[in-house]
């Protein structure tokens, strides 16, 4: 009896060690290249919506720098008040949108939120003091912006094309007659779309064919 029992586990042993046939291991690797195939639409579709959402979380918290730094300014944005009072007045009709938020770098804490995380083409900058530039920033900023008007355009996803052409760095006059949308550097990718911050505090995300001239009284944005 104690053979019979040692020869069967011996059996069971050496089966049990055989391993996949070659047409086991085809199904195998059919099934998961199945899965991956349902699987990976899904987590792109995951990425870019969380990567979209990071964007929104951006401007919101620039939006949030811009209220702080107004309470403490007799309710005026930087681009309200001149260089020589601790503003960015000057600055701001010079373009240099990087002098704007440098003024705020207090509210902001980290230039890491100057660029969409969907702005692949950018990094942000390390410090707010030597490293911060035009080209480390991913959001225009609305120059006609006021705080007692919750309606205006306070900042948006700088990737701009009027009449289908990329807009360039510097004041960007709008005009009730002019195609405004955005290029397919971020969002657009999906339908042409932007994010757009009003001084109210939320942001929208909005398409192409929506004319911004027109949006919250103003027509002028400073382009990184």
């Amino acid at each position: 009896m104690p053979a019979m029992e040692t020869e069967m586990k011996t059996q069971w042993t050496m089966r049990g060690g055989e391993g996949f046939t070659s047409v086991e291991l085809l199904v195998v690797i059919c099934v998961l290249a199945a899965v991956a195939a349902l699987l990976l639409p899904a987590l792109a579709a995951a990425k870019r919506k969380t990567s979209r959402v990071g964007c929104i979380n951006m401007l919101k918290q620039d939006g949030l720098a811009f209220k702080m730094w107004a309470g403490n300014n007799s309710d005026k944005y930087p681009t309200q008040v001149s260089v020589t009072n601790g503003g960015a007045m000057e600055l701001a009709f010079a373009g240099n949108v990087a002098g704007i938020f440098r003024v705020m770098s207090n509210e902001l804490s980290t230039p890491r939120i100057l660029v969409c995380p969907e702005d692949t083409g950018r990094h942000y900058a390390t410090n707010f003091t030597t490293d911060l530039n035009n080209q480390k920033i991913s959001y225009f900023v609305g120059l006609d912006a006021d705080d007692n008007s919750p309606q205006m355009i306070l900042s948006g996803d700088d990737n701009l094309a009027v009449n289908g052409v990329r807009v360039r760095p510097g004041i960007l006059n709008l005009w009730t007659n002019a195609s405004v949308g955005w290029t397919t550097e971020r969002i657009g990718k999906l339908h042409g779309a932007g994010n757009v911050g009003f001084t109210d505090g939320s942001v929208l995300e909005m398409s192409s064919n929506y004319n911004l001239a027109t949006v919250g009284m103003t027509n002028r944005l400073v382009i990184p």
